[in-house]
C-alpha cells in the first residue's frame, strides 16, 4: 500500500505540482489550500507524512504544527518557508516539525527529505500492565493504553533492571552510551531518557548515523551553507543545532566515518559548532546519547573508533537486553503491538491462540521488537477472527526448528486427510541409545546466538546468498542482516 503524503499550501500551482512529482514517486497525496481545510482532511485521510507551508491564509505554521501533532503525535511534519529565517527554522523544529524546505522548492531535495523522515522509526513512551490469561486460552491483556506510545518496557526482571537505570541517569546531564542488538529499542530508551530529564521541555533530536553516507554525515551533524560543496542548494541547520537545549541522540554511532569522529570529538569538548563553508562558531547546549549494536571499546582497540571519543560517550552505559532474554515480557510486548495495529487497521482481534504463543516462546526473534512488530501486523491484517491463528504466521517462524535442527515443531500440525495403508515387513527393533550424559554448565545466550546464525545462513543458502530476500524471509532489514553477518565473518 502506497504511503500517503498531505500536502497543505494556498498556493495552488505548487500544491499540483508536488502532488503530480509525489504521485509519479509512488505516493497516495492529497492536498488542502488552507489549514482548517487540511486539519478536517486528516479525519478522512491519515497521511504518514504532512508537508504544510509555514504561511497560511488562515493560521501560522506553528498553530497548524500544534494541531497535527494533537491529532497525530507519530506523524512526521515538514514546513515549508519562503522566508530563510535561521531561527523560524530551530523554533518548528523544537515544537515538533521533523524538518524544514525554503523556497523555491527542487524536487529532489524534497523527495530525499521525504524519504528519509518517513524512514525515522516514531517515538515512544512507557506503559506496563499485567498479561491475564482468558478461560478460553486465548492470550490476552488487560493493559490501560497509552494511544500515543508505540513502545513498551516490560515487567520482567531485565525490564525491571533496564528501567531503574533509565530511571537513575535521567535526571543528570551524563552523556550516556546505549548498547543493544537492532530492533530492541535503543531509541525508546533514549528517548525516555530525554522525557525524565531537565531538558523534556527541549527537543528530541535522532540520527541514524548508519543510514548516513559519509559524503553527508558531516552535513547532517553540522549543517551547511548555500554553495558550501556541489547540491548544497539552500543553507542547512545541523543535527546539533536542532537539538540545542535538548538532547542528540546518535544511533549506530560506530558507523561514523573516522574523519567525522575527529570533528565530533571537537564539538563535543568545545560544545561548539561550525557549519561547513561557514565562519562563525555557534555554541550548543545538547546532551549527548549514543547508541551501538557492537562494544566501542572493542572498536577502538581495534583502530574503527577513536578511544577518546569513546570515553566522552561512555559517562553512563546500558544495555538493552534482546527478546530472546526477557521471555516474562512477550505476551505483553505482543499484545501491545495488537492493539497498535487493530487501531492502525480498524479491526477487533483480541488476542493469540495458544499455539500462536508457544511459536512465540520458541523463536528468538533474531529481530526483536521490531520483527514482533512487524510479524504482528502482518498477522493482524490476515486474520479473520477475533484470535490470531498460527495459520497467520510466517513459514520460518512456525517453523524455526524443523529448519534448523530437524526437529518437529512445537506448533501442532495442521490436520491432514486419510491416505490408503500399504503393508511393509516388520522392522527389527533396535535397542535405544544411551542416554548422553548432561552437560556439567550450560551457556543459554550462547546456544541461542548459535542458533540464531545457523537460521541465517540456511536462509542465505535457501536463497542462493541473495541478501534482499535472505532479510525478507528472516522477517529483518538489511542493515540488520549486514551487521549479523559481519559479526559471524559471514561476507560471501
Amino acid at each position: 500500500m502506497a504511503q500517503r503524503i498531505l500536502i497543505i499550501d494556498d498556493d495552488t500551482d505548487i500544491c499540483l505540482l508536488l502532488r503530480r512529482f509525489l504521485s509519479k514517486n509512488g505516493y497516495d497525496v492529497a492536498i488542502a489550500h488552507d489549514g482548517t481545510t487540511g486539519l478536517a482532511t486528516l479525519e478522512t485521510f491519515t497521511p504518514d507524512l504532512v508537508l504544510t507551508d509555514f504561511r497560511l491564509g488562515d493560521m501560522d505554521g506553528a498553530t497548524i504544527l500544534l494541531k497535527i501533532k494533537e491529532k497525530l503525535p507519530h506523524v512526521p511534519v515538514l514546513i515549508i518557508t519562503g522566508y530563510s529565517d535561521i531561527k523560524i527554522a530551530i523554533s518548528v523544529m523544537k515544537q515538533g516539525a521533523y524538518d524544514y524546505i525554503t523556497k523555491p522548492l527542487f524536487p529532489d531535495e524534497i523527495l530525499l527529505t521525504i524519504k528519509k523522515a518517513l524512514s525515522q522509526p516514531t517515538h515512544y513512551v512507557h506503559i506496563a500492565e499485567n498479561p491475564v490469561d482468558t478461560t478460553d486460552g486465548t492470550a490476552v491483556t488487560s493493559a490501560k493504553k497509552d494511544k500515543k506510545a508505540n513502545y513498551i518496557f516490560g515487567e520482567g526482571p531485565e525490564s525491571v533492571h533496564l528501567y531503574k537505570q533509565v530511571d537513575l541517569v535521567a535526571p543528570t546531564n551524563y552523556s550516556v552510551l546505549i548498547y543493544g542488538e537492532s530492533g530492541s529499542g535503543k531509541e525508546a530508551v533514549a528517548l525516555e531518557i530525554h522525557k525524565r530529564s531537565k531538558r523534556a521541555a527541549g527537543p528530541f533530536v535522532a540520527m541514524d548515523c548508519g543510514a548516513i553516507s559519509k559524503d553527508l554525515a558531516a552535513s547532517e551533524l553540522f549543517g551547511h551553507e548555500k554553495g558550501s560543496f556541489t547540491g548544497a542548494l539552500a543553507q542547512k541547520i545541523g543535527h546539533f543545532e536542532m537539538a540545542d537545549g535538548g538532547t542528540l541522540f546518535l544511533d549506530e554511532v560506530g558507523n561514523l566515518p573516522y574523519d567525522i569522529q575527529v570533528s565530533l570529538l571537537r564539538v563535543v569538548q568545545e560544545r561548539k559548532v561550525r557549519r561547513i563553508g561557514g565562519n562563525k562558531e555557534m555554541a550548543v547546549d545538547v546532551r549527548l546519547i549514543v547508541a551501538s549494536n557492537e562494544r566501542l571499546i572493542e572498536a577502538a582497540r581495534k583502530g574503527k573508533f577513536r578511544e577518546d571519543l569513546y570515553y566522552r560517550f561512555n559517562e553512563f552505559s546500558i544495555d538493552v537486553p534482546p527478546i530472546r532474554e526477557r521471555k516474562e515480557d512477550l505476551i505483553l510486548f505482543a499484545q501491545f503491538f495488537l492493539e497498535k495495529t487493530n487501531e492502525e487497521l480498524g479491526k477487533k482481534v483480541r488476542g493469540f491462540s495458544q499455539e500462536v504463543m508457544r511459536a512465540f516462546q520458541d523463536y528468538p526473534w533474531p529481530g526483536n521488537l521490531r520483527e514482533m512488530r512487524n510479524v504482528i501486523r502482518r498477522a493482524t491484517l490476515l486474520s479473520e477472527s477475533d484470535v490470531v491463528e498460527v495459520g497467520t504466521l510466517p513459514f520460518e517462524l512456525i517453523n524455526y526448528n524443523r529448519l534448523l535442527f530437524n526437529e518437529p515443531s512445537s506448533v501442532a500440525p495442521a490436520p491432514v486427510q486419510d491416505t490408503p495403508r500399504y503393508y511393509s515387513p516388520p522392522q527389527p527393533v533396535m535397542p535405544a541409545p544411551a542416554p548422553a550424559p548432561l552437560p556439567t554448565k550450560v551457556d543459554l545466550k550462547s546456544t541461542a546466538l548459535d542458533a540464531e546464525y545457523e537460521m541465517i545462513l540456511t536462509v542465505l543458502k535457501q536463497v542462493k546468498f541473495n541478501k534482499t530476500k535472505a532479510a525478507e524471509v528472516l522477517g529483518i532489514d538489511r542493515k540488520t542482516l549486514y551487521n549479523k553477518m559481519k559479526q559471524i565473518n559471514l561476507n560471501s
